[in-house]
Formats: C-alpha cells, sequence, structure tokens
C-alpha cells in the first residue's frame, strides 16, 4: 500500500492535496509553520495527526491481540520543530493518551502502550528524534 500527497509552492506560499482526496489545496507558509496565527497547516501538523493515528491504531492492534478490548483509544500528538543555525529541526513528538479499557490490567494495557509507541511505522520512520509518551489508563 502507497499514500501519495502532492504540494504545490508558490511565491511566498504553498498547497497540499492528500491523495485520498480527503483534503485539496490546503495552504501552508512559512510564517504559520514558525510563528502561527496564519490560517493552513504546516508539515509538522500533518506529521503529528499520522503519528496520533499510527499510534492509536498500533496500540489497538495489540490490545485486542492480548484479549483486551478497548471501549477507545485517544491519542495527541505534539510535533515540535525549532528554528536553530542549521535551518529547520523536528526535535520531538510528544503522544498524549487516553485508553478506556473496563476490566483490564493496568499493568499490561501500559507494557502494550509503550510497545505501540516504539514500533508502530511512523513511530518507526521518526526514529531520529525524541518520542514521548503521557499515558492515562482507565481500567
Amino acid at each position: 500500500m502507497k499514500s501519495t500527497a502532492t504540494a504545490r509552492w508558490e511565491g511566498a506560499a504553498g498547497k497540499i492535496t492528500a491523495g485520498s482526496g480527503l483534503f485539496t489545496d490546503a495552504p501552508y507558509n512559512a510564517k504559520g509553520r514558525f510563528e502561527g496565527g496564519v490560517p493552513g497547516t504546516t508539515p509538522e501538523e500533518l506529521i503529528a495527526g499520522a503519528h496520533a493515528a499510527c499510534y492509536s491504531m498500533a496500540l489497538n492492534v495489540g490490545l485486542t491481540r492480548n484479549g483486551i478490548t478497548p471501549r477507545s483509544i485517544e491519542t495527541k500528538a505534539v510535533v515540535e520543530v525549532i528554528l536553530g543555525q542549521t535551518g529547520a529541526n523536528i526535535t520531538e513528538s510528544v503522544l498524549t493518551c487516553t485508553v478506556e479499557a473496563p476490566g483490564a490490567d493496568a499493568a499490561k494495557v501500559r507494557e502494550l502502550a509503550e510497545g505501540a509507541k516504539a514500533n508502530c511505522p511512523v513511530s518507526k520512520a521518526l526514529a531520529g528524534i525524541k518520542i514521548g509518551l503521557d499515558l492515562n489508563v482507565k481500567v
């Protein structure tokens, strides 16, 4: 399975379109990326969405394979970009996750959550940066 997106930059701004058609011509620019306050997305927001979705999916698979049926898994990812002397650098992605799994062993959920953090495909792709996890387990 291959996923695609197309970005086109003209002048001081660009537009990005998902190959699936889910979003078309979403605006992005450097001011929004480094200063905020401008409508549109950023590459880091797209990475954050991918990381949160991938982690939640991987955790669900791990829980299910271990006989735990979660009521819900909600994950937020915060991806940081810092503009430094050598240019822009993505330095970390912090996942904040709440798992509702009534009747589950909280220690097992935590173990599987750490495994998902290390092994979801987006975490693997982001191996060059710090990945944090703030986990809230409701059993």
